[in-house]
């Protein structure tokens, strides 16, 4: 008996081994954003949408918006369960704390205003994460890094908000199942009028900058 205790023993110990092994292999192979080599993987596998069923916008700052999860992923986690979980072609528009001070969406539904109406501009605390959830309307994004801009009004700390004349900004379309994120590292023209659409629903989320 006490041979073969000690056999079921070392056994015992080798199987033990072996599951810690395969454990931390599976560790060492998560994709996280902290890992800069593993950025565009974790950004492709959408996990961080948090069971979302829309598509981001090609022009996501892949690599600010893993810096910023990486910080602190709560907010983020938080502002995408609130896409998810709810309906939002009918939303009722109105203000909705998700987290007090740091995450909070904004609906909205009516007329589009002319681009003209519309400034360039960035925030320094907070991201504007954009979805257009009815109609269509265009998107305006320019690097803080490689775009040619003047500033045309000073930060206002009040309104977390600078404007801009930008000269080469790219311009897309905002419309329903995809979503825009712009950083404060993005100048960005936000939701002004697409030929034919002169009514839009929009959902601006908040999201505090780590």
């Amino acid at each position: 008996m006490g041979i073969l205790h000690k056999l079921l023993v070392k056994r015992a110990g080798l199987l033990l081994l072996l599951v810690c092994c395969a454990i931390g292999a599976c560790a060492q192979n998560t994709e996280t954003p902290c890992n800069k080599e593993s950025i565009a993987k974790w950004y492709k596998s959408k996990a961080w949408l948090n069971g979302v069923k829309l598509k981001p916008h090609k022009s996501i700052n892949m690599e600010e918006l893993a810096r910023q999860y990486c910080s602190n992923p709560d907010w983020w986690n938080k502002a995408f369960e609130f896409l998810a979980s709810h309906d939002l072609e009918t939303l009722e528009p109105g203000r909705y704390v998700i987290d007090e001070g740091n995450v909070t969406a904004f609906v909205s539904e009516g007329p589009t205003k002319d681009i003209s109406e519309i400034n360039w501009e960035t925030h320094q605390n907070f991201n504007d994460l954009q979805y257009v959830a009815k109609g269509k309307a265009g998107m305006g994004v320019a690097s803080l890094k490689n775009s040619k801009y003047t500033s045309t009004a000073a930060y206002d700390p009040k309104r977390d908000v600078e404007n801009y004349n930008v000269e080469n900004g790219k311009f897309y379309v905002g419309k329903p199942g995809t979503f825009f994120i712009f950083s404060p590292k993005e100048i960005h023209r936000p939701a002004f009028r697409e030929k034919g659409h002169d009514t839009i629903k929009k959902v601006l989320i908040k999201v505090r900058v780590p």
